[in-house]
């Protein structure tokens, strides 16, 4: 049998546990618990955007994007935020699709800070 705990990152195992995680499973466990802490709503998705999720597996369309995501969304993100808030981005070098607001949060931060920066965050904040 495998000591999986002897293969792991001295650094990685020294990281206690995020506490709101454990307020999370704490949440998942009440009923009629609603937990927006990590952007969750209380809905299912709706009908149109499953049915588009399965239209686009059933036609093939199930492999990686490009880095910065698809032109196609780039390109319609610039001309909305040019035609709806007036700034003008380029889809080719200036927009960047990330599947989620928490990793294009770090995606900017990892950007601009080098190591020894200080980060100020304010209190109280998004989880």
């Amino acid at each position: 049998m495998i000591d999986y705990q002897s293969l792991l990152n001295p650094v990685a195992k020294s990281i206690p546990p995020s506490g709101i995680r454990k307020f999370f499973g704490i949440a998942a466990t009440r009923k009629n618990c609603i937990s927006l802490g990590v952007g969750e709503p209380d809905f299912s998705t709706p009908t149109i955007f499953s049915q588009a999720g399965i239209n686009s597996i059933n036609a093939g369309k199930t492999h990686y994007t490009a880095n910065a995501g698809l032109f196609e969304l780039r390109d319609v993100i610039s001309q909305y935020t040019k035609q709806f808030i007036g700034v003008e981005y380029s889809p080719e070098d200036e927009i960047l699709i990330t599947v989620g607001a928490s990793e294009g949060l770090d995606a900017a931060i990892r950007a601009v800070c080098a190591a020894g920066d200080e980060i100020l965050i304010p209190e109280p904040c998004f989880v």
